[in-house]
């Protein structure tokens, strides 16, 4: 079998690809820097001169060719490398006829439980309530919490002030809480939005609502940074949906900085590696979250990850396709039971794109170019 052709498929703020055999299969993938589509377009099309003709099934030295070819890497680079990746394992597992899982060593589990990671922020205490309360009626049994500052900044700035900033993110939680019970899990998303000191402030006045994970409570940039938060705060910490290599997480893990790990497999290099963070983690003793916060491919290739590794946390099912958002953007929706995902059987990673998914779904590259700003005006971490 030979690679044939590679082509791109725009649809809402996700980049597809595609990529052809002689044998008639074709494999489907998805990258993961949404911010800058374009160029990652761009980086997939210089790798497409390479790939034709090659054998699919070698994904591995593929994956290390394009990683080791040129001098540069970063986020554009191995979110082409990820889509790839991605479309060649499904490539792979369509010829043999299994889903990709089986090739990760098979089924550790029957179902991959998920929580709701919901888009939308208010600082309305009772429309925060009464909408996680719909969450566990609609089955969800865990959702993330936004604890990333107000909305918009009011009162002359006072919410962002560190003793009222942390008292609001500890309402918000308070409230939540109190409207689902303790048969409810949350994830405290703070966006990288907050200081050591406010992340260690927050971490541990929300102890007493048992929250599952507090992601990101600071940027991921000074590993050294996040090791002390997590020190001395009694939250699990969730860190690396940023990174966009193997080797980063070995140096958060071995720093003790999390207790969750976060891989994107849309920009960290595909399910080769985050098959093998994976299982650096399980080394580690430290659980995974695979990051997912794009279209149905991305969900499906976690999905894969996620039934074949001991070792999972618990999955992200991204906001834009709850109550069945985009479900026409594939030919057979991905299903939710019960607070779980149903594992997909087809083969390969179990989804196909619509034929009409660019149609019904125009292209909408999400993200700009202006950063948020605090009371005074001065720029802060998205």
């Amino acid at each position: 079998m030979k690679i044939t052709d590679v082509k791109l498929i725009y649809a809402k703020h996700y980049l597809f690809v595609h990529i052809y055999t002689d044998e008639g299969i074709v494999g489907l993938g998805e990258a993961g820097n949404w911010g800058y589509l374009d160029a990652t377009a761009a980086a997939v099309r210089k790798f497409s001169s390479y790939l034709i003709g090659r054998d699919p099934f070698r994904i591995e030295d593929i994956n290390q060719n394009f990683y080791r070819s040129v001098y540069f890497r970063g986020s554009v680079i191995m979110s082409a490398i990820s889509a790839i990746d991605i479309a060649l394992w499904d490539i792979k597992g369509k010829a043999l006829g299994v889903p990709v899982y089986e090739l990760l060593g098979g089924k550790t589990r029957e179902k991959i439980r998920v929580y709701a990671s919901v888009m939308t922020k208010t600082d309305n205490l009772e429309e925060l309530a009464e909408g996680y309360g719909k969450l566990k009626e609609q089955g969800f049994t865990a959702a993330k919490i936004f604890v990333n500052g107000p909305v918009k900044s009011g009162n002359d700035g006072r919410d962002e002030f560190f003793c009222g900033r942390v008292e609001e993110e500890l309402e918000k939680v308070r409230v939540c809480r109190e409207a689902v019970g303790y048969d409810f899990d949350f994830i405290l998303e703070a966006h990288r939005g907050m200081s050591v000191p406010e992340a260690v402030a927050f971490g541990r006045g929300v102890e007493k609502y048992r929250p599952m994970v507090f992601e990101d409570p600071i940027t991921p940039d000074n590993l050294d940074s996040m090791a002390e938060v997590a020190g001395k705060v009694h939250v699990p910490i969730a860190t690396g949906e940023r990174f966009t290599n193997l080797k980063e997480f070995e140096m958060v893990m071995s720093r003790h900085a999390c207790q969750y790990v976060r891989p994107d497999v849309c920009a960290v290099g595909g399910i080769t590696t985050s098959k093998k963070i994976c299982a650096l983690a399980e080394a580690n003793d430290v659980l995974v979250i695979p990051h997912n916060p794009l279209g149905p491919v991305s969900t499906a290739a976690c999905l894969q990850i996620c039934a074949s590794i001991p070792n999972l946390g618990i999955q992200e099912l991204p906001g834009f396709c709850l109550n069945g958002a985009e479900d026409r953007m594939v030919k057979e929706p991905l299903r939710f039971e019960n607070g779980c995902m149903v594992i997909p059987e087809g083969p390969g990673i179990g989804v196909e794109l619509a034929e009409d998914a660019q149609e019904l779904y125009p292209a909408a590259e999400r993200g700009s170019n202006e950063a948020k700003r605090g009371f005074d005006g001065a720029v802060k971490d998205w």
